[in-house]
């Protein structure tokens, strides 16, 4: 248990019905004595009406309050809620007496941090509150609620545990040879079956990380082929300039749509050309470079015009990629008829809307291939690693225990595989992982 008491106000300042001030710590209570009229909510976890006073005895609000008692609250500690008036002053004047009076002001995410580290949660239901309160759509809602409800977690110790006893097995075979045989000890095909429920695990691991954190779609292509007003076909509204003039576009312009339940991050970036203009230079560098980092990348060609040398280069250069051509202008008479490439071609015309679907789902289609969506569990990029590593890992294990290596070899690679597992859930995660990781949340939380 830490020795220090924390407070923050855990709603969003501003007007409002009410605003919530959290305190908790060993010190909680004795923090509420001082600063509230009425003493019966803390004894129970009853919520009551009292009067909030300054320490001079002059009464601020007429405020709820409630007692979250330990070791059954959210973050294992005593909680105390006290619920002001909406709006700045209340809330703010509340915070500033409890502060006076022992607390102190609390860190980003520094409740959930307790929670975990008091054991009431693991990381993933850690993940799963972050991810609940940045959710962006119902898809992604769901699958925070599942890891949070502790599915993630069931799934992990279901493989930890059953890759433990598989490694406990061996460690008695290697430490007692000459012993009675275990019956029915088959360790690679035992291993194999630990590993097609990882495999199961990671895309839906994939699909929740996919929901929350979205894919980055960047819209390239030559000067007027279109780019900025298939940004606004995109969104459905006017957010890019567009003119007739080439290199009106310098600077990356992005917003997020949702599709199909996934934020796509989409970047409007300059026409790619050779250019004199410093500032224009500087904009096709950034449009590359974008090109480059991009989930996926929408090419965007004027079938109105032949295709340029320009135009061939950098369609060659998106081979093997998660990319899709937008031929647009197909509202005008068409003068591309064949684009040698293997990625998804789709006329469409920004100007009348036609084709804005289909494109819609072919960036649909790119973002979720490999990942499932309808079962999706959220994880950070880390934990996500730590899956892949307990699978790669499990994977040498069952060649080991195929080849002449040996039943240590067998088992130190299970042992490495159920370390990257129990890391998944938090156990032995260093400072700075958490620090990484709480230090995403809003202070109050």
């Amino acid at each position: 248990m830490t020795s220090d008491t924390i407070a923050a106000v855990s709603t969003a300042l501003g007007e409002g019905a009410i605003a919530i001030v959290r305190i908790s710590g060993p010190d909680a209570v004795s923090v509420a004595r001082k600063i509230l009229t009425r003493q019966e909510f803390l004894e129970s976890s009853r919520m009551y009406l009292t009067n909030l006073h300054d320490n001079e005895g002059n009464i601020i609000d007429r405020v709820l309050c409630v007692h979250f008692m330990k070791p059954k609250s959210y973050t294992g500690e005593d909680i105390i809620e006290i619920h002001t008036h909406g709006g700045i002053s209340a809330a703010m004047k509340c915070l500033e007496l409890a502060l006076s009076n022992g607390a102190r002001t609390a860190e980003a995410g520094e409740f959930t941090r307790r929670a975990f580290e008091n054991g009431r949660i693991d990381l993933s239901q850690a993940e799963g509150v972050l991810s609940v309160i940045t959710a962006r759509s119902d898809e992604a809602l769901r699958a925070a609620a599942r890891t949070l409800t502790g599915e993630l977690s069931r799934e992990v110790m279901k493989i930890h545990d059953s890759v433990l006893e598989l490694q406990g097995r061996i460690e008695i075979e290697i430490d007692f040879p000459e012993g009675e045989s275990l019956g029915g000890l088959d360790v690679p095909e035992d291993i194999r079956t630990v590993i097609r429920q990882i495999e199961a695990l990671i895309p839906r691991c994939s699909g929740g990380m996919l929901l929350s954190n979205g894919v980055r779609a960047v819209i390239a292509g030559r000067p007027n082929a279109g780019k900025s007003s298939l940004l606004n076909a995109l969104l459905g509204r006017k957010r890019a300039i567009v003119t007739d003039i080439p290199g009106t576009t310098r600077d990356i312009i992005e917003e997020t749509i949702i599709i199909g339940g996934i934020p796509v991050r989409l970047s409007d970036t300059a026409g790619l050309r050779e250019s004199d203009d410093v500032i224009e230079a500087e904009g096709v560098r950034m449009a590359i470079e974008a090109m480059t980092e991009s989930d996926i990348c929408v090419y965007v060609s004027d079938g109105s015009a032949e295709l340029s040398a320009e135009d061939k280069e950098y369609i060659r250069g998106l081979e093997g990629r998660n990319a899709v051509i937008a031929v647009n202008k197909s509202d005008l008479p068409q003068k591309i008829s064949n684009i040698e490439s293997s990625c998804q071609k789709i006329h469409l015309s920004a100007k009348t809307g036609e084709g804005i679907d289909a494109l819609k789902r072919a960036i649909y289609d790119m973002a979720v291939k490999d990942s499932l969506l309808s079962s999706g569990l959220n994880v950070s990029a880390a934990q996500l690693e730590e899956l892949k590593g307990a699978l790669s890992d499990l994977r040498e294990a069952e060649k080991s225990a195929v080849s002449s290596l040996g039943e240590d070899v067998t088992a130190g690679l299970l042992n490495s595989a159920r370390m990257s597992l129990l890391r998944v859930l938090g156990v032995d995660a260093g400072d700075e992982l958490l620090d990484s990781m709480f230090s995403r949340f809003c202070v109050g939380k």
